[in-house]
């Protein structure tokens, strides 16, 4: 069993409070079996409204499956209490922003989506509907009279 944190890094131009919303917030991502090696060739996610029982009746997690090459049973669960999001004072530095608890598998690659939000630094304006899927996302912010954005967003997973 470990535990492994996805960081995430992106140079905010006048945004703070960069956060997945919702507890049906889709985390895509790849795994890697930590048996046999095998690492799923499509995309998974998993969100903190899932919830499926482990074998043996120990609790629950996110996603259980099966490898498909080694037929072992693994499992990760989502860790509701490490979702932080990604400020304003984080900009082009690696932050943790959520962590898996995970038996048997290891995440490898993470591909953000739509459901991020973010607030205005220096203002009040919500933006609630962003998509980071081409790693970049610009608007303009009335308030400030100026534009607003998240560019080069990237990631990488660490063992907690």
């Amino acid at each position: 069993m470990g535990k492994f944190g996805l960081q995430f890094k992106a140079t905010l131009e006048n945004v703070t409070n960069v956060r997945p919303v919702g507890d049906d917030f889709r985390w895509y991502l790849k795994l890697k079996c930590g048996n046999c090696g095998e690492v799923s060739d499509k995309w998974q996610y998993i969100t903190l409204l899932d919830s499926m029982p482990l074998k043996g009746g120990r609790g629950s997690a996110s996603m259980v499956q099966k490898c498909k090459l080694c037929s072992r049973e693994n499992s990760i669960d989502i860790l509701r209490d490490t979702i932080t999001p990604y400020n304003a004072e984080d900009s082009e530095r690696f932050k943790t922003i959520v962590q898996f608890e995970c038996r048997g598998l290891e995440p490898v690659d993470f591909q953000p989506q739509a459901g991020f939000a973010a607030s205005g630094a220096e203002t009040t304006t919500q933006f609630p509907e962003i998509n980071l899927q081409e790693n970049d996302w610009t608007d303009y912010d009335e308030k400030a009279s100026e534009s607003v954005g998240i560019y080069e967003v990237t990631h990488q997973f660490i063992k907690c």
